[in-house]
Formats: structure tokens, sequence, C-alpha cells
């Protein structure tokens, strides 16, 4: 797997929002899975509140990673989402900029 996603992957899977945070360029933009289209969240200070709601909202999820398909600057997870007695699948696109994730755009299957 790509490293910048490799660390972008160890710190969201520790909750870490520091880490998660340096694993991102400074103009990083972030959307998320809300219905229909999804919220774009773009910058720092944007895309920070999105990970702390997302780490509080769900304190049992897991994210378990089922496909990497490594394209260089591009990278596509398959992954799950399982709480509780729940679960979702879906795709992230990772975009990679100077070792660092500069854009990671999710899409969840409905």
């Amino acid at each position: 797997m790509n490293a910048a996603v490799a660390a972008f992957q160890k710190a969201f899977d520790a909750r870490d929002v520091d880490a998660v945070m340096a694993a991102m360029t400074p103009d990083c933009v972030f959307e998320d899975t809300s219905p229909p289209d999804g919220v774009r969240h773009v910058g720092p200070d944007a895309v920070r509140a999105a990970w702390t709601a997302l780490f509080a909202a769900s304190p049992d999820g897991v994210f378990s990673t089922e496909d990497v398909i490594d394209a260089g600057d591009r990278v596509v997870v398959r992954w799950r989402y399982s709480w509780g007695d729940g679960h979702v699948r879906g795709v992230d696109i990772f975009t990679v900029r100077d070792g660092r994730v500069a854009e990671k755009r999710a899409y969840v299957k409905g």
C-alpha cells in the first residue's frame, strides 16, 4: 500500500486525530458519505472537526480494509465499517501529494 495512505490508515485506526492530520496536506479535503452527495470538508480545521465528530459519534466503530488498489498518486481502498450489530461497506479514493494524503473521498453502499 502507498506509504502515505498506510500512515493515514494507521493513525485513523488508532483514532489519533493529530496523527491523521499530520498524514494530510495543509490544504486537505475530505468528502464524507452523508446522503445524498456527501459533505465536502476543506482545509485542516474543517477536516479535523469532521474526524473528531466521527470518532465521538461512533466510539465502537471499526474499519476493516477489504482491498487496496495502489495507482501511485491515487489509491482506492475498499472497506467495511462495523459497529455493534451493524455494518456498511464502501470505498475511499485517496489523492496523494508530496508523501501525504491531499484528498479522501468516501462512498458507501446504501
